[in-house]
């Protein structure tokens, strides 16, 4: 079993940064097989993709919507992964939720964040709203 708790979130305005943690325990987990991935869900939305990171490969992935404004990271000693989120929009509210995948990007030959359906474990979300 694999627990992930996500928090970071908050009301911010645009233009403004928020850095969101993913803090992943239980006795499964390990940096070696798993990697962490990044929804997020808009009001009456189903989830979508926001990025994705491998910890042992160090291999990002992310949306063309957050490109270049996310950044992915981990600190693997405290197995926790954030999503430093720069220039913050108001297109960007939404519930953000970690997910934890087993498995390796390169191994698998993975160029793209695996599928919503992949992922094994969900944490809860932390709410992230940007006031324009």
């Amino acid at each position: 079993e694999v627990q992930l708790q996500a928090s970071g979130g908050g009301l911010v305005q645009a233009g403004d940064s928020l850095r969101l943690s993913c803090a992943a325990s239980g006795p499964e987990f390990s940096i070696y097989s798993f990697a962490i991935g990044w929804y997020r869900q808009f009001p009456g939305k189903d989830r979508e993709a926001v990025s994705c990171l491998s910890l042992s490969e160090g291999i990002a992935y992310y949306d063309n919507s957050v490109k270049g404004r996310f950044t992915v990271t981990s600190d693997n000693a405290k197995n926790t992964v954030y999503l430093q989120m720069n220039k913050l929009a108001s297109e960007d509210t939404a519930v953000y939720y970690c997910a934890a995948f087993i498995g390796l990007f390169r191994r698998e030959g993975r160029r793209s964040c695996p599928a919503q359906y992949e992922y094994d474990y969900w944490g809860q979300g932390t709410l992230v709203t940007v006031s324009s």
